[in-house]
């Protein structure tokens, strides 16, 4: 059994009209969630063996805070370029040529595409929204990343910045 997190961007910036989209900045928000979510993670005993991300700079940067949240280092975070709004069967590909030795892997990208996979990973899930920093946890039922399939995964829990604020609200 593997456990894949996919996780969407932080809220990004678009006060910049000069910046191309890869390069896009998190806003306030998006520098403000990232550590709330690595927390969340951290108190549900996630601890990431990889930790890979698209190479758009509101990506890679949501990861770094995440990684850094989780105590993983952020210079062994893989910087994937297919990964930069990548579709769903370019997100199977990479799951399924993952390191096979790393059980909890992380993978940062972005939407429509990783909404899309985060379903036909575990098609009995309908997750009908997937907003920024939102993160879906699924154990995928296979011994090595190269068999992992689309509904080959089971959602154990999806949380959003909204859910992980009112969790901790108690």
């Amino acid at each position: 059994m593997k456990q894949l997190l996919l996780i969407r961007h932080g809220k990004s910036d678009w006060d910049h009209p000069g910046l191309s989209d890869h390069d896009r900045v998190l806003n306030e928000r998006g520098l403000r969630d990232a550590p709330r979510m690595a927390d969340a993670l951290k108190k549900r005993g996630i601890s990431p063996d990889l930790i890979v991300t698209s190479t758009a700079t509101r990506a890679a940067t949501t990861a770094s805070l995440i990684a850094e949240g989780l105590g993983y280092p952020c210079e062994e975070i893989i910087k994937v370029p297919d990964l930069y709004l990548a579709p769903p069967r370019t997100i199977l590909r990479v799951i399924q040529a993952l390191e096979e030795n790393k059980d909890t892997v992380l993978v940062f990208g972005h939407n429509p595409g990783m909404h899309e996979a985060v379903n036909l990973l575990s098609e009995a899930s309908g997750v009908e929204d997937f907003p920024t920093l939102a993160m879906a946890r699924i154990e995928v039922d296979v011994e090595f990343w190269g068999e992992a399939e689309w509904g080959s995964g089971l959602l154990v829990e999806l949380l959003t910045p909204r859910s992980v604020v009112m969790d901790s609200m108690g």
